[in-house]
């Protein structure tokens, strides 16, 4: 018998959940955490970093992504300076870095799924092609 099946629901932070597989996507779940978390995985980066990093995704999104996983304790915020400018590094914690054999099989699952049915190529062309498409709409 698992560990999930211990009793009718697990109760970590004041949260409930049915199974620890939810409580796993209720810390890593949605289209950036995962992302985030593997571009902290090697090293700390600040806020400026990630967002070069992450193109994608809007700032707003980047702050609140951040924020949370920093309360759900997978992420460490860092603030050195008292006065602007302020530098502010992100790093892995011990829960986050506790999820890299992960982000290494999902990494490696991407890469078999992007070699067997995708191509690579650069940004500009994937945004190229994603303007046509929306043109294409109009």
């Amino acid at each position: 018998m698992g560990i999930e099946c211990q009793g009718d629901f697990i109760k970590v932070n004041n949260e409930v959940y049915p199974c620890t597989v939810s409580l796993a996507m209720d810390l890593v779940g949605g289209k950036w955490k995962v992302v985030i978390l593997y571009h902290l995985k090697n090293a700390a980066k600040r806020y400026s970093e990630l967002r070069k990093e992450l193109p994608g995704i809007t700032e707003m999104t980047l702050s609140l992504q951040l924020k949370q996983l920093e309360e759900d304790g997978l992420i460490l915020r860092q603030v050195y300076g008292e006065k602007p400018p302020i530098k502010v590094v992100y790093s892995l914690t011990g829960l986050g870095q506790s999820f890299t054999p992960v982000l290494d099989a999902i990494l490696a699952w991407g890469n078999q799924i992007a070699l067997e049915k995708g191509e690579f190529g650069s940004h500009a062309a994937a945004s190229s092609e994603r303007t046509k498409k929306d043109h294409s709409l109009a």
